[in-house]
């Protein structure tokens, strides 16, 4: 995937984001870009404390979906199907974080988001080996409007993690490096049914990551666009889920 050459601000990004992912994609019953959290307060101190707080109610941790996944003993195409589509989504290489790193839309981030950048190498490797191990895309209806929705949730990420206004991108990384700890619990929990030796967990530790939101959001101004950044990742996740929900159900292995 190329370095996005679209460049937008934040206040440019929500009309954007709508239109491509209400494209074919199935609806889930909150709405996929509707953040429930817009409200949230944002006056605590700790922007990390804001990213964890909206990921706790738009995020993985909260979808149906992955909640069953990871609970119940899940149909072995369901499982295929989270990876293939997460792979889709992050196994492309640069990928959203090495995106926002050589933007470097906010200077000071660029330690945090090397160390990001890093470990998720190691999760971009570990997506391909499962994908090769849980064999072809399980066969579903509406497999076109499923492209079409992984390709605008892809062309979302490039526009958050390319946004100009500081804060933005690292709001839609700390959201994401917050949101993978279930997506990971999903994988892993694939690997042990295909067989395959889970990595250790490499990105960088919650308080590695509030640590250096703490410095990142001291603003105001920077603390409005993590938040916004935030909010716009996790309703592209929240979709992402829904729409593997949806496939599933398409296929009666709900």
């Amino acid at each position: 995937m190329c370095t996005p050459s679209l460049h937008v601000t934040c206040k440019d990004l929500w009309p954007d984001v709508r239109t491509h992912m209400a494209r074919g994609h199935p609806r889930h019953d909150r709405g996929l870009m509707t953040s429930t959290t817009a409200s949230i307060d944002e006056t605590r101190p700790g922007a990390w404390d804001v990213v964890a707080r909206l990921g706790a109610v738009d995020g993985a941790v909260a979808h149906p979906h992955a909640t069953r996944l990871i609970q119940s003993a899940p149909a072995q195409r369901n499982l295929s199907d989270a990876v293939h589509a997460f792979c889709d989504v992050y196994g492309r290489h640069p990928g959203m974080i090495d995106d926002a790193l050589l933007r470097g839309a906010q200077l000071g981030s660029l330690p945090w988001l090397e160390t990001a950048a890093t470990g998720f190498a190691i999760e971009r490797g570990y997506l391909a080996q499962l994908t090769a191990a849980v064999g072809p895309l399980p066969s579903t209806p509406g497999q076109a409007a499923t492209e079409a929705a992984l390709a605008g949730v892809r062309n979302a990420l490039e526009i958050l993690s390319g946004s100009e206004r500081a804060g933005c991108a690292t709001g839609a990384v700390a959201a994401l490096l917050h949101d993978w700890a279930v997506t990971r619990d999903v994988l892993d929990l694939a690997a042990t049914r295909f067989g395959i030796v889970a990595p250790p967990r490499a990105l960088p530790p919650a308080d590695v990551s509030a640590k250096a939101l703490a410095t990142l959001g001291a603003t105001p101004g920077t603390r409005r666009a993590i938040t916004f950044g935030a909010q716009q990742f996790y309703a592209q996740h929240r979709g992402l889920w829904s729409l593997l929900e949806a496939r599933a159900s398409a296929r009666g292995d709900l």
